[in-house]
Parts: structure tokens; sequence; C-alpha cells
């Protein structure tokens, strides 16, 4: 399940993901103010939209929206007023955690690519990136597979020029973060994040 919200970017629209079908296999059904998204084959839900989300709560974060008390308040809010009667198990998976850069090698195929070793915590991911100013012993922030980015893109398991990528190591403009550089290169934290944690913009 992931939740993501950015106003500057596509308007004031809570999408909620949890989990991706075919672009070509997606209806929609819209029932008010919220969009159900399905899978046409087997009418498996795969997600909402739900428009004008600030009119039924507060949503204090833009991009990666972490499920509070208040944003479950929201979403079921927004459900009952637009008569959706289909229940969400709100499960607040980490989708954006802090990874530390533990390996950089060129990619043996892609002059600009390079192979991340990422430990994210739990375990170590490989990740292809092509960002010009990556390198290791650096903080950064890792969208993990199953992730919806702010821009909706959601990131899977991949394989980039032949090598297998886990994840995305992302820039601030990306997590439609304010303030955001507009020049190229994954945003790179401080030693104030902890490995493992859930990314959070506050520390």
């Amino acid at each position: 399940m992931n939740v993501c919200y950015n106003l500057p970017g596509i308007g004031d629209t809570l999408i909620i993901n949890e989990r991706d079908i075919d672009v070509y296999q997606r209806g929609f059904e819209r029932s008010g103010d919220v969009v159900r998204i399905f899978d046409k084959e087997t009418n498996e839900t795969s997600g909402y939209n739900i428009f004008n989300a600030s009119s039924y709560g507060t949503i204090a974060d833009h991009g990666p929206v972490k499920l509070t008390a208040d944003i479950k308040r929201l979403i079921a809010d927004a459900f009952r007023k637009n008569d959706i009667t289909e229940t969400l198990e709100l499960e607040d998976k980490p989708a954006f955690v802090v990874g530390y850069v533990e390996e950089k090698q060129k990619h043996p195929n892609a002059d600009k690519l390079n192979i991340c070793q990422v430990n994210v915590g739990k375990e170590v991911l490989q990740i292809v990136c092509g960002a010009p100013n990556v390198e290791a012993g650096q903080k950064v922030v890792v969208a993990m597979v199953g992730a919806v980015m702010p821009s909706g893109l959601k990131i899977k398991q991949a394989a980039l020029r032949g090598v297998e990528s886990s994840g995305m190591i992302c820039s601030a403009k990306e997590l439609a973060l304010p303030d955001a550089p507009e020049e190229k290169g994954i945003l790179v934290l401080s030693d104030d994040y902890r490995t493992g944690d859930v990314f959070e913009r506050s520390v």
C-alpha cells in the first residue's frame, strides 16, 4: 500500500496504490470524488484516486504520505461520503527508506550508469543509478520496489542494460520536495538520518 500527494504537480488528489496492473488492463469507475482503479479481467482493485482530498482532512505531507491516524480517517471519510463500500487494509509498509551506499561500480554496458549496493537496514539492494553525483558512503532516499512516486510512476524490479535493479535512489525533485534543485542528481542525506528508517523530511 502506497499513498502519495503532490499538490503542485497533480493537484488536490490523494493517490492510493495497492498493486500494479498493466496499463491496458486498467478500468476506472467513479463515485463522486473517488475513482476506483481495477483490473478489467479480474475486477481486482489496483488503487484509488481521491479528488479534492483536502476537503476531507489535512494532508501535511507532499510526496510520499505516511499512513497516520489522520490520513486513515481522511480516506475512511472520503469513502463513506462517496458511497465506497470496499474496505482497505491500510498497512504502513515503508515505500521510501534511508539507504546507505556501500559500494559503487561502473555499469559494464552503459557509461552513464553505476551499479550500487545499498544497505536499507534489513537487506542490501542492488540498484542501478544514473545520477552523476552518486558515491559510496552516502546516505540516500531509496524508493522500494512497489513504491509509487509523486508523479504516479510505480517502481518495479527491473533489468537495466542486463543488470538487475531493485528500487531507485531518488532525487529531491522526484520526491516532490520543496525547493528541489533543477540540476540532475540524487538527494544526499546528512548523517542525522539512520539507515533503514522510513524517510522523513523533517530530520
